[in-house]
Parts: C-alpha cells; sequence; structure tokens
C-alpha cells in the first residue's frame, strides 16, 4: 500500500493589526490569492486528500478554505506552532491514506525536509516559504509505519510559481 500526505505551510498572513493575536492573524491579500491558486493546483495534479488536518490557527483554516477541495476538515489545536515529532504523533493517529496538513513554520518544512529520501532540488524547498507544499508518498499500510527519509517527494511547489 502507498500512503500519500501532502504538506502545505499556510499562505501569506497580515500584519496590518497588531493588537491581533499571533493565533488570530488572518491572509492579506496575496495570500487569499495563493491559497486559491494552491486548490487549483491541487485540484489540476488529482492531488486532493481523503481528509485535512489543519492548525486551528485563523490563517491556517482561511488557507484550508480558500483551497475549495472536497476534502473534510479536522481543526486540529495541536497542529498550532506544533514541531515535527508533534506532528506526526497526530498523522499516526489517522486511518486515512491519503491526508494533507497545514501548519506553519518552521515545523512542517522541518517535517517536509525529514521525511523526504531526497530533497527536492527546489531552492525554496529548505525555506519552506508561505504556501510552500510538499506531496510525498510512502511505502507503508499506516502511519505508525513511516519513517524518517523514506517519503518520495512526488510535488513541490510554491504560489508564485502558480500565481502568473
Amino acid at each position: 500500500m502507498t500512503l500519500r500526505l501532502t504538506l502545505m505551510r499556510h499562505a501569506k498572513s497580515a500584519w496590518d493589526d497588531l493588537s491581533l493575536e499571533d493565533h488570530d492573524r488572518i491572509l492579506n491579500k496575496r495570500g487569499r490569492e495563493s491559497a486559491d491558486a494552491l486548490g487549483a493546483w491541487l485540484k489540476n495534479e488529482g492531488l486532493v486528500p481523503q481528509r485535512a488536518l489543519v492548525s486551528t490557527a485563523k490563517r491556517t483554516l482561511e488557507t484550508f478554505r480558500r483551497l475549495m477541495i472536497a476534502a473534510p476538515m479536522t481543526p486540529t489545536g495541536a497542529l498550532y506552532h506544533a514541531a515535527p515529532d508533534t506532528m506526526m504523533e497526530v498523522l499516526r493517529s489517522s486511518d486515512e491514506t491519503d491526508l494533507l496538513i497545514v501548519g506553519h513554520n518552521p515545523g512542517i518544512g522541518l517535517l517536509a525536509l525529514g521525511l523526504a529520501q531526497q530533497a527536492p532540488s527546489h531552492p525554496r524547498f529548505r525555506d519552506y516559504p508561505t504556501g510552500a507544499t510538499t506531496v510525498l508518498e510512502f511505502p507503508a499500510d499506516t502511519w505508525a509505519g513511516v519513517m524518517p527519509q523514506t517519503g518520495r517527494v512526488t510535488h513541490f511547489v510554491i504560489p508564485r510559481e502558480l500565481d502568473g
């Protein structure tokens, strides 16, 4: 069996209201456009997951909503600024074989790097900018069987490559 995991950093968020708590920041105009483009890309590439696990921050939830994909979403507080090991704990509790996680850096980028057999040659993979999305496939039957550096990267994209 093959498991597929899509790791997406939330799209660009707004910083214009400094009175907001970090958890409450929303997307800015560019972020909304990027999330829309990422959703179209997921659909065009046939990469719509069975379920999405999304941090409870407003910018991650808004990113997911703007994807406009037909996948159920589970808001997951443990994913808010989560470290890679915490994200793996959340992942291992899932029964689906095709998942999307929408989270935050540095955790989401570090998880992508730690799971990849070989990092893509893309110059932005290691800094994982807003909206960066990696799709990995694993030769495992369950998420508990997924080990570091066993994922084959099938796609990596950043929104600026999709916007124009």
